[in-house]
């Protein structure tokens, strides 16, 4: 009993670690002989290879099926939402408020608004096409360079006094702002059947001190060309640009918030989805103080 409750001195201790790292008598290390090791080696070596080619067919085969150039879910996107530029967002949205007195107040807008332009500029759009037509823009190949397709240009003049060519201001100086409209991307998407979907900007609230809103579309009607239709990716069209209409409002009452909503009118375009405020139309306060 008192053999067994013998403690193991510091040098036998060491003693058994040593001969468990290599034993003499019986070739072992680490308690297995270096034939055993090898074996075990292979096994692991070859479960490894096995395990890697499995996820690289896997990957292989997912691969194989994506479609580079379509998404393949885009069940949720049947319409496009709409933005605004400039924006500027509240506690509650969109909400543009300036002072025509102080250019302190709006300068950060107007620089927002040819910030955003600069990517239509002659020399970003250098290898997009100049198109006429009023008709759907179909592409079946990939005639383009370097298998993509080709996009049209869009000229900042369409907007002529919303394009910051002629009124660098945009008109915030005289009470008079410019916003600029943008549908989003959805890939393949018509907005109608041979219908030159068009922007219609109202008051969400009318009241007998406040007159009807009039506005300046550029381009006239606001309408948005239908050779912009489809778009085919961000891979197919890397140069793609999205049309723009430019609301110009001539009679904001000063001192005075106002909620305008500007819905894009199209047969293959909704407005009224409750639980999205952006989709077909885009709606923002906006005050001009003098």
């Amino acid at each position: 009993m008192a053999a067994l409750q013998e403690k193991k001195t510091c040098s036998q201790r060491m003693e058994e670690f040593q001969r468990y790292c290599w034993n003499p008598d019986t070739g072992q290390m680490l308690g297995r002989t270096l034939s055993r090791w090898v074996w075990i080696s292979l096994y692991y070596v070859g479960f490894y290879i096995v395990m890697t080619g499995i996820f690289a067919l896997s990957i292989y085969v997912l691969m194989w099926t994506i479609d580079p150039y379509t998404p393949d879910y885009q069940d949720q996107l049947k319409s496009p939402g709409v933005t605004l530029r400039p924006d500027v967002y509240g506690e509650k949205g969109l909400e543009i408020f300036y002072n025509v007195s102080d250019n302190r107040t709006w300068t950060d807008l107007t620089y927002t608004l040819h910030n955003f332009l600069a990517a239509y500029s002659p020399a970003a759009q250098e290898a997009n096409k100049n198109c006429s037509s009023e008709n759907y823009y179909i592409q079946e190949r990939f005639e383009a360079p370097n298998h993509t397709k080709y996009s049209c240009k869009f000229s900042i003049d369409t907007l002529q006094n919303c394009s910051g060519l002629t009124d660098p201001n945009f008109g915030y100086e005289e009470g008079k702002p410019c916003f600029i409209i943008k549908m989003n991307r959805i890939v393949n998407f018509l907005p109608g059947n041979s219908t030159i979907p068009r922007v219609d900007c109202t008051l969400l609230k009318e009241d007998k001190d406040t007159p009807p809103l009039q506005v300046e579309y550029y381009p006239a009607n606001g309408t948005f060309s239908l050779h912009y239709f489809p778009y085919y990716g961000k891979k197919a069209q890397p140069e793609y640009r999205n049309p723009l209409v430019a609301a110009k409002f001539l009679n904001i009452p000063k001192n005075k918030e106002v909620v305008i909503v500007c819905k894009v009118l199209a047969e293959h375009i909704t407005f009224d989805n409750p639980h999205d405020p952006y989709e077909g139309k885009v709606e923002f306060k906006l005050k001009i103080q003098k």
